[in-house]
């Protein structure tokens, strides 16, 4: 029975290869609603003054929640497992003003 309720609650998730390959990004800007948040990873390249959003979620804000959640998890398991990961002062790309109110 117990086997059952197991496969019930089993998920296939379906990862294609374009998606697997994944997507590199070094500024993330986050932006929300009343009833979403929206985060763009970018790509900021040296010596280049345009950067182009190279993906964009869109969750709703339980999900963002158990994102931060996950996410806080997966640090601390990572800095428990090869120590402690470092902070520089400053970013080191460009203030950027997107004059954004929060709105998506």
């Amino acid at each position: 029975m117990a086997e059952n309720k197991e496969k019930q609650n089993q998920m296939n998730i379906e990862l294609p290869e374009e998606v697997a390959e994944g997507i590199y990004s070094n500024l993330a800007i986050i932006s929300h609603s009343n009833s979403e948040f929206v985060v763009d990873f970018i790509r900021l390249m040296p010596n280049v003054p345009k950067a182009k959003v190279k993906s964009r979620v869109i969750l709703t804000p339980q999900h963002a929640k158990r994102l931060l959640k996950a996410l806080a998890d997966n640090v601390t398991k990572f800095e428990t497992q090869f120590g402690p990961i470092a902070e520089s002062g400053q970013p080191n790309y460009p203030m950027m003003n997107f004059n954004t109110k929060g709105q998506a």
